[in-house]
């Protein structure tokens, strides 16, 4: 996954749900091909199972959320065993996680402009992803920012959002 690339991104938005519906429990599924360093987002009510891998399970899915407060969040999840849960692999698979997970979220966040646009207060939201792991060290929620500052990061916010000079 490495750098983000428009050109190498694509969206598919899942029926019924639309470029700004669902807006609570609107889902997100981030899959990736190695061999063409492509990145796929589906966007819908529920989570793209058939685009995952179950064999590598290297995806990133996300949902909105709310807190105990009402606010919203942008709670994602990796899956950082394998099947045959090798504590050692696991590392491998929670450092590569760590270090991909900025290409992911500015994907997630690139292909959900529209959405955004129209729900400004989301930029600031906080990103939460949850590392599922049998491991204790492995295990564990991180922060990860705003979709703003991803965006940003790729001068895609939506256009209403962009400072004036």
């Amino acid at each position: 996954m490495s750098s983000f690339n428009p050109q190498k991104f694509f969206v598919k938005i899942i029926p019924p749900a639309t470029e700004i519906q669902p807006f609570e429990g609107r889902k997100y599924t981030l899959t990736h091909s190695d061999i063409t360093a492509e990145l796929f987002s589906s966007i819908g009510y529920v989570f793209d199972v058939e685009a995952i891998n179950q064999t590598m399970r290297d995806e990133v899915i996300a949902e909105w959320k709310r807190d105990k407060n009402g606010l919203l969040y942008l709670a994602g999840k990796v899956q950082v065993d394998q099947k045959n849960k090798n504590k050692s692999a696991s590392m491998i698979r929670f450092k590569v996680f760590i270090q991909e997970m900025n290409t992911a979220l500015k994907g997630i966040t690139y292909g959900d402009r529209s959405f955004f646009a129209a729900f400004p207060v989301l930029l600031n939201a906080p990103i939460y992803i949850y590392f599922d792991s049998t491991y204790p060290e492995y295990n564990q929620t991180l922060y990860y920012g705003t979709p703003g500052q991803y965006l940003n990061e790729i001068n895609a916010l939506p256009l209403h959002q962009i400072p004036k000079k």
